[in-house]
């Protein structure tokens, strides 16, 4: 059911659904960050912020998991928690987890408002900021790497993608800063212990000093621990950072719904 233009922000036009929980603090990152965009474009009151409507589907089982080690595949969940949005009156979904993208077409099928795709907003982001050939360094979970999602979007552009190895210390770092039950990010909620994130940066500094001149926080706990941070010799890109913009186009029609979809979904 579509929301009555009057119950929207003055001159919204398109209402977007977010679909968070995973992990946790994830969606709380992107809707902090929405609104300081939207402050940034020059919201001063409650009603110059848009509206939008969240689903925490916190229940969702574990992307890599699934990926990974033939764990509860998640696309029933995400395409429940999407038809709900949907229903709801998204005009369009934003998933607060890069490893969920792996089920992005799957999803996209079952439900008729199309699903913005991170990775191919952040590899348009880079080069529209970056000549062809710029190495872009990946601080991802191993199901993202593995399903090559930024890979893909990224050698689609010229673009030349860089990660840790699966089997390697650093990876291994990445891993702990995300998922480790004690420091990790998943499990302490709402704070960011420093040994995660001593972690994330040390992964960081790995690909800047193998020739990353961009590194991609391609977790949302990424995001969560890194955001605000930097590095010498490398710009982070956060793609929680270029979907709130996406999310702000949105809304104000800037961009429709269906510049969105991607071919062939």
């Amino acid at each position: 059911m579509a929301l009555a233009p009057d119950i929207l922000s003055p001159g919204q036009r398109y209402v977007p659904g977010i679909l968070g929980g995973l992990g946790p603090l994830a969606h709380v990152h992107f809707e902090r960050e929405v609104l300081r965009q939207s402050h940034r474009r020059g919201a001063r009151a409650d009603r110059d912020h848009p509206v939008w409507l969240l689903a925490s589907a916190s229940s969702t089982p574990g992307r890599t998991d699934a990926l990974l080690r033939a764990g509860e595949r998640p696309a029933r969940h995400l395409t429940a928690f999407a038809r709900i949005l949907e229903a709801a009156g998204a005009d369009a979904l934003f998933v607060a987890c890069n490893t969920a993208h792996a089920y992005h077409d799957e999803v996209q099928r079952a439900i008729g408002i199309p699903w913005v795709h991170l990775m191919d907003l952040v590899a348009e982001t880079i080069t529209g900021a970056h000549p062809s050939g710029t190495t872009v360094g990946l601080l991802a979970t191993d199901g993202t790497l593995h399903a090559g999602l930024y890979h893909r979007s990224l050698e689609r552009r010229g673009l030349v993608p860089l990660a840790p190895a699966a089997d390697s210390a650093i990876q291994a770092g990445v891993r702990a800063a995300i998922d480790d039950p004690t420091t990790g990010i998943k499990a302490t909620g709402a704070e960011v212990t420093p040994a995660a994130r001593a972690r994330l940066l040390d992964a960081a500094r790995w690909c800047a000093a193998q020739g990353a001149s961009v590194v991609v926080l391609g977790c949302t706990e990424v995001s969560v621990g890194l955001g605000g941070h930097a590095v010498d010799g490398a710009t982070f890109v956060d793609p929680l950072v270029v979907a709130a913009e996406a999310l702000l186009d949105l809304a104000s029609g800037t961009r429709a719904p269906a510049s969105f979809r991607r071919e062939g979904v």
